[in-house]
């Protein structure tokens, strides 16, 4: 069984942790996997701190160094060796949740 979705995040969530956490719930409908929000004030995106999300207990990395999108969300899956084909449009709804961040945040 495949280990929960860990999302580091401050408390309270800032951009970033509240977009990974809705990625995570996104990825956990979709798939149907666990997920689990840990609270840290150590400050190390996608690395040991928030904010990071984790899949499988690898750190998702984003491509462009910052932020990540749906792209760098499905490759981490599939490299996670997780089978994304249960969810055809999992790609877009993330897109979505992306779209609606740089939406309210910009």
């Amino acid at each position: 069984m495949p280990e929960p979705i860990k999302i580091l995040s401050q408390h309270p969530p800032g951009g970033r942790c509240t977009l990974y956490a809705s990625y995570a719930k996104e990825l956990s409908s979709c798939l149907g996997l666990a997920m689990r929000v840990i609270h840290t004030d150590c400050r190390d995106a996608h690395g040991d701190g928030s904010p990071s999300l984790r899949v499988n207990g690898a750190v998702l990395q984003p491509s462009d160094g910052v932020i990540l999108s749906a792209a760098d969300i499905c490759a981490g899956l599939a490299a996670a060796g997780m089978d994304l084909s249960i969810s055809p449009d999992l790609a877009s709804r993330l897109e979505a949740i992306h779209e609606h961040f740089l939406e309210e945040f910009a």
